[in-house]
C-alpha cells in the first residue's frame, strides 16, 4: 500500500488562504476535495496531512477517515522561504512506510481513478523494467523557442515542421512523485535516478498556481460538475 504525504502550510502568498478557501462551492476548498480524493482511493493506506494551519487542521478533523493523519510542521519548516529540498528531506522522518505518493491539494483534478492507476503502474515498472520511480508530467510536441532560436527543431532544415514530426518534451506538472522512501534518503530527493513519466492529460494537469488559475479551474470544476462528470468526490 501507499502513504500520501500531502503537504499544506498555511500563509499563501499569491491566492491568501488558497488550500481552505471555498472553491467553487465546496467549503473546505481545494483541501477537502484532495482529502476525499485520496480517502476514496483503493491502494491509499494513509494519508499524512503535513500542516501548521488550524484551519486546515479543523477542515481534516471534519472528515470521517481513519487514513488522514496530522503531521504538525514546524514554523521553521512552513515559510515562504522553506525550499522543497528541506521539505524532502523532512519526509522520511515523518513516514516510515516503504513507498510514498508526494501530491498537492492545488491538483483538484486528478481523480481517486488517476491515482489507482498511477499507483499500479507505479508497482508494476518496480517489478518489470529499470525505473525507480514515478512522477506525473504533461506532454509536449510543439514549437518550443529560448531567448534565440528553436531548441527542439532546427529551422535551417524545415521552418515549420509538422508539430507530430517535433520530439517529445515534458513538462513536470507537479500531479504526484511516486518513490520509495529508500529514494528519499539515498538520493534526497521525492523521484529516484530513473523516473517513469507518466502522462496525464487535458484539465486533469491543471496546477493551481496564480489567481487567474483559481478562476478558471472553479470555472471547468463547476461546468464538469454540471455535467456529472466523475471527479472523484
Amino acid at each position: 500500500m501507499i502513504t500520501v504525504f500531502l503537504p499544506c502550510r498555511a500563509g499563501s502568498v499569491r491566492i491568501p488562504e488558497k488550500n481552505t478557501k471555498t472553491f467553487a462551492g465546496v467549503e473546505g476548498g481545494l483541501l477537502h476535495i484532495k482529502l476525499k480524493q485520496l480517502i476514496k482511493t483503493k491502494n491509499i493506506d494513509k494519508v499524512v496531512l503535513s500542516t501548521n494551519d488550524p484551519k486546515v487542521i479543523k477542515i481534516a478533523s471534519e472528515i470521517e477517515s481513519k487514513k488522514i493523519h496530522i503531521d504538525h510542521r514546524a514554523e521553521k519548516l512552513s515559510t515562504s522561504s522553506t525550499s522543497t529540498d528541506d521539505l524532502i528531506a523532512y519526509v522520511p522522518s515523518i513516514i516510515d512506510d516503504e513507498h510514498i505518493l508526494w501530491t498537492h491539494v492545488t491538483s483538484p483534478f486528478i481523480s481517486d481513478k488517476t491515482y489507482e492507476k498511477a499507483i499500479n503502474k507505479y508497482y508494476s515498472i518496480l517489478s518489470e523494467t529499470q525505473f525507480d520511480s514515478l512522477m506525473s508530467v504533461n506532454k509536449i510536441q510543439t514549437f518550443i523557442w529560448n531567448e534565440n532560436a528553436p531548441i527542439n527543431y532546427d529551422r535551417a532544415k524545415e521552418k515549420w515542421p509538422r508539430t507530430q514530426t517535433l520530439p517529445s518534451l515534458f513538462e513536470i506538472n507537479s500531479g504526484f512523485f511516486l518513490s520509495s522512501r529508500k529514494n528519499y534518503i539515498q538520493y534526497k530527493d521525492r523521484i529516484g535516478k530513473r523516473p517513469f513519466l507518466y502522462e496525464t492529460k487535458h484539465y486533469e494537469s491543471f496546477d493551481i498556481d496564480w489567481p487567474q488559475d483559481l478562476l478558471l479551474a472553479e470555472y471547468i470544476y463547476k461546468t464538469k460538475k454540471d455535467e456529472n462528470y466523475t471527479l472523484g468526490l
